[in-house]
């Protein structure tokens, strides 16, 4: 079994020390930046070496959730609407714009689209979510969150819902320091209700979820959700219901640092499938992989469960129809224009 660990790499292409490093620990995967991106194909092409490396099946990621947060980006590329601009759109304006982002992202080998964002966007929140959310109402982020799953894993890509169980109400980036949200349990009912929902069906079987790399007092008063053994179990697994594929957001992140020495092995005895360390520094990544337990058969499973979900769903579509379709429903909406 590989390393349960999704890594970052250092440039556009894979370098022999990479490559050396892969074949000692495997990773599971690896997770694409705008500095490993130049053109399709560069990209389909370091994608290709990825998979010689790791395996046909290894999970390819990119964070392409539109607006702000999109790692293809123009001139070889479309560029994509944020999240918040199909607040009380259609579903299927927002169905079709999944799809043709997907589309972009499978074709070059890009299989896992980190994407929908199912926090909430609330007011006196820290901006690093703001327009990346979907709405306030959860029932709203529920809606088009639903339509985005059905459009990447139609294009293709199996989709990361995030920041489970919700980010909606940090006041601080968790890229620089941890936020601790004071809510209590009833109030945070709000957040958990978009996964609950995506979840419902089949557990989310069909899914990855990103953790969120926040202290919930009325959780865990210790741990963040990453790293809690008993929010994962109770609240993630158990009140929302998620079964799908538990990655961790990025343990490079400042949320995180300094909370322990083994921050891949904490991950995995807290409950997750899957750790995630993006920054591509050889040293950095070596030091996780040589640490980081093997992928576990339960994890595997999950992770098969989810692409074979995703290749149940793949369609055979017109891209041009779905652009028509989407731009035609947007159109009438004064945030989009």
């Amino acid at each position: 079994m590989p390393r349960a660990v999704i890594v970052g790499i250092a440039g556009t292409s894979l370098a022999a020390e990479e490559v050396a490093l892969f074949r000692r620990h495997r990773p599971a995967g690896a997770i694409l930046f705008r500095r490993n991106v130049e053109s399709p194909s560069q990209v389909a092409a370091l994608c290709a070496a990825l998979r010689e490396e790791l395996g046909e099946a290894a999970p390819i990621l990119v964070d392409q959730e539109g607006g702000r947060v999109a790692r293809l980006r123009p001139p070889h590329w479309p560029e994509f609407p944020a999240a918040a601009l199909f607040e009380d759109a259609p579903s299927m304006a927002a169905e079709a714009n999944a799809t043709l982002l997907g589309l972009e992202c499978a074709v070059l080998g890009l299989d896992v689209v980190c994407a929908p964002v199912l926090d909430l966007r609330l007011p006196g929140a820290h901006g690093v979510i703001g327009d990346r959310a979907f709405s306030a109402d959860p029932a709203e982020v529920a809606r088009l969150g639903a339509a985005w799953v059905r459009g990447l894993q139609q294009a293709g890509c199996i989709p990361v819902v995030k920041h489970i169980p919700g980010h909606g109400r940090a006041e601080v980036d968790s890229h620089e320091a941890l936020p601790r949200v004071a809510a209590d349990r009833a109030t945070l009912a709000a957040d958990f209700a978009p996964f609950q929902a995506l979840s419902a069906p089949d557990g989310g079987t069909g899914l990855w979820a990103m953790t969120a790399h926040i202290l919930y007092e009325a959780l865990d008063p210790a741990l963040p959700a990453t790293l809690s053994p008993g929010l994962i179990r109770d609240v993630i697994r158990g009140e929302i219901g998620f079964q799908g594929v538990l990655v961790s957001d990025d343990l490079a992140m400042g949320a995180v640092a300094g909370l322990s020495n083994d921050l891949a092995g904490a991950t995995m005895a807290a409950g997750c499938d899957l750790a995630l360390h993006c920054t591509g520094v050889l040293a950095e990544t070596a030091a996780l992989l040589a640490a980081c337990p093997a992928l576990t058969e339960a994890s595997a499973a999950r992770m098969a469960a989810a692409r074979a979900a995703m290749m149940g769903a793949r369609r055979t579509i017109a891209p041009e129809l779905l652009a028509e379709i989407r731009d035609r429903l947007l159109a009438t909406r004064p945030a989009f224009a």
